[in-house]
């Protein structure tokens, strides 16, 4: 109970910043709630500033409301759906995952940033950001300066995706599905993938989530992989990876609930109020992540990250654009 106490005050104010962001976004629905929901948090962090009172529920509503959020977004959309486009996604994933990783390394040796982070940044761009940089850096025995490098650098370019992405895609005169399928693999994180997604239609963020938690899958054998590396270097015959810290259970919910909702007896009702449900929870959610970041962290992390960052993030979105012509 204790706990919960300490989480009111910062529930309390996502709940409120993502109350405004939804009302804006009624107003303006080209932008939408959700980038809407950013910008209100990361404007009261950067002048009003969050304190210590707020900090453990502004961080609950960021990691688990948005998995709630992600979780009844999965009863309102059919199975069959979910598993055909994410599977059809597959193959772009796999191949601009190989490029994240090959860029990053190259670019990091290139400007001799360090190998951790280089490794970092790229696994972080090829497959679902922070999360999965948090999942790799035991595996690589990595810093925690070298951890919060990693996550600045990469949350950085997850911001910028917000409003580059939908504004490229109009530009571009992309199709739901097509900007769907670019934002879920090109863009790192998911709560960046679902801001973009939804500003850019409601189809389109639809899509966007689902290629994006198919992505966010590959964070098992991708660690695998890197334990398995590590085990080779080091020649040690014990590994810090552990499946079970790893696994994205809440994705496991998500396609759960789809199945249930593809049942014929479950009520039309329950579609609209689990997606009034989930716009709430991720308004919620994306305030308290615009309510984490700060533009003092970006000054510290210099341009080496920024920089090999920022060539792994465009490669893969070139190459995500480039192969859609030829995969789709």
């Amino acid at each position: 109970m204790d706990k919960w106490k300490m989480k009111l005050p910062g529930i309390g104010l996502c709940l409120l910043l993502g109350g405004v962001a939804i009302g804006l976004g009624r107003f303006f629905p080209l932008i939408g709630s959700s980038v809407f929901a950013i910008i209100l948090g990361i404007l009261v962090n950067n002048t009003l500033g969050v304190s210590e009172r707020y900090q453990a529920g502004v961080a609950y509503s960021g990691k688990s409301l948005l998995q709630y959020a992600v979780i009844m977004l999965g009863f309102t959309m059919s199975f069959g759906e979910v598993s055909k486009i994410g599977v059809s996604s597959l193959p772009l994933t796999f191949i601009t995952i190989s490029v994240s990783f090959l860029v990053a390394y190259l670019v990091g040796k290139r400007l001799k940033l360090a190998s951790k982070v280089a490794t970092l940044i790229g696994f972080g761009t090829a497959i679902c950001g922070g999360s999965a940089i948090a999942a790799a850096s035991p595996i690589l025995e990595a810093e925690d300066e070298d951890i919060a490098l990693s996550i600045s650098t990469i949350f950085f370019f997850n911001i910028i995706a917000v409003f580059l992405f939908p504004a490229l895609g109009h530009l571009m005169h992309l199709s739901d599905f097509d900007f769907g399928l670019w934002a879920g693999t090109a863009i790192n994180d998911t709560s960046s993938v679902v801001a973009a997604g939804y500003s850019y239609s409601d189809k389109a963020g639809d899509f966007a989530t689902i290629v994006k938690l198919a992505r966010a899958l590959m964070i098992v054998p991708g660690c695998l992989i890197l334990a398995g590396i590590q085990v080779y270097r080091s020649k040690k015959s014990e590994s810090k990876f552990s499946f079970k810290t790893v696994f994205p259970w809440f994705i496991l919910w998500f396609f759960l609930a789809s199945v249930l909702s593809s049942f014929p007896f479950f009520p039309k009702s329950g579609v609209g109020l689990a997606k009034t449900l989930s716009q709430c929870l991720m308004a919620m959610a994306l305030a308290g992540i615009g309510c984490k970041v700060s533009f003092k962290q970006f000054k510290k992390a210099g341009l080496k990250p920024i920089l090999t960052g920022l060539a792994a993030w465009a490669a893969v979105a070139i190459s995500s654009l480039l192969l859609q012509g030829i995969l789709f």
